[in-house]
């Protein structure tokens, strides 16, 4: 079956998004804000949910359609083939958005989505009430400028979720946000990777997964696992197909320090639930003491924020000691994220190049130096 579906992501990750889901082979790949529309088969949806380390969750859409009355809103969602994807006894919540358009009340857009399915699934199974005691399928909406998207959500649970980060340290990175630091680093499996700042060792996993070509969704579960809607075979397939390209022979590691030991040992947990702990080497250490042990490095940070975690004062003070210990040399470059539009000056020399990134709702730039 030839699906139309969609990939959410925090904004500023749209391009990356596009092209790993080229990589994997998928059809009329085209990107909009925080968003990528995609389409393929049953396997591009398994490989995509399985293999994305940018995107925030994959969605099947069902239709794009304009409506500014509930009616039209209505009849449109109702004329949906629903049965040919939720049971008689699945579950079918509905959440959504909308923006700038005519039918601007989500709980009444919530409500009248619901009833259309209801009164569709109705006519084909013939029966007048749901239990929805079954697996779960997630409606999602967006109405932008009176333009429709009705959605389903294959993923349930958000494809940040790795799996081995059951607990962290204050104010991590989000997993996907880490993974394209190390994308937009063009980190490789032959690279040293360094995090002085390494908290509770998001980057240093998620450059270690990259590199060594491990999927993020390897060890874990996705709610259309549930549905029936994907044959066995195809799942076993693509995980099967995950495993085979996985990277044995890489030198990459993973240089990761931070002044708490508390986060340390949270890193080496994490990098063990996802088997890459064997590519880390862990130290206690000040960022003034920052001393590599490499002749090249990737470095990629998330420092501390004035705003969440640090006084901007103490912020500002690790950013010049960042800038005395990050010298420009040979085989070296350095990736700082931070929502300082003052960075550069405390740091002490302009960036080779900015990325505007969200890191969750906070607006920050992602400071790349590597002349």
């Amino acid at each position: 079956m030839r699906l139309l579906m969609t990939a959410p992501c925090l904004l500023g990750l749209e391009g990356l998004v596009a092209d790993e889901l080229k990589m994997m082979e998928a059809e009329n790949v085209s990107a909009e804000n925080g968003r990528v529309f995609f389409e393929g088969d049953e396997s591009i949806l398994a490989r995509a949910n399985i293999n994305s380390r940018y995107a925030e969750r994959i969605l099947i859409v069902l239709d794009r359609f304009y409506a500014e009355t509930f009616e039209e809103l209505f009849q449109s969602v109702k004329a949906l083939p629903w049965s040919e994807f939720i049971g008689s006894e699945d579950t079918f919540p509905v959440k959504g958005y909308s923006i700038n358009s005519t039918l601007h009340s989500v709980p009444d857009c919530q409500k009248i989505i619901k009833k259309a399915v209801v009164e569709s699934l109705k006519q084909d199974y013939n029966i007048s009430w749901f239990e929805e005691r079954g697996p779960v399928h997630q409606i999602q909406f967006s109405i932008m400028k009176n333009e429709v998207t009705i959605m389903l959500d294959t993923s349930g649970i958000g494809l940040h979720k790795r799996g081995y980060r059951p607990e962290s340290n204050d104010a991590p990175i989000r997993e996907t946000l880490a993974a394209a630091l190390c994308g937009l680093s063009r980190l490789r499996h032959y690279h040293m990777l360094y995090d002085p700042c390494c908290g509770s060792g998001t980057i240093l996993i998620e450059g270690a997964m990259m590199a060594n070509n491990i999927a993020p969704g390897i060890n874990r579960n996705f709610e259309c696992d549930r549905w029936g809607f994907i044959p066995e075979a195809v799942w076993k397939q693509e995980r099967e197909r995950c495993h085979d390209i996985i990277k044995t022979d890489t030198d990459f590691t993973a240089f990761g320090s931070d002044i708490d030991f508390h986060s340390l040992e949270l890193t080496m947990n994490n990098a063990r639930r996802i088997k890459v702990d064997k590519f880390l080497r862990l130290e206690q250490t000040d960022i003034k003491d920052f001393a590599p042990s490499t002749e090249k490095g990737t470095l990629i940070t998330n420092p501390p924020y004035g705003e969440r975690m640090l006084d901007i004062k103490t912020a500002k003070s690790i950013y010049r000691i960042m800038g005395e210990k990050f010298v420009s040399r040979h085989g070296w470059s350095y990736g700082i994220i931070s929502p300082d539009e003052e960075f550069e000056k405390a740091f002490g020399r302009k960036a080779d190049k900015r990325r505007k990134l969200y890191n969750g709702m906070i607006k920050c730039q992602y400071y790349m130096y590597f002349k």
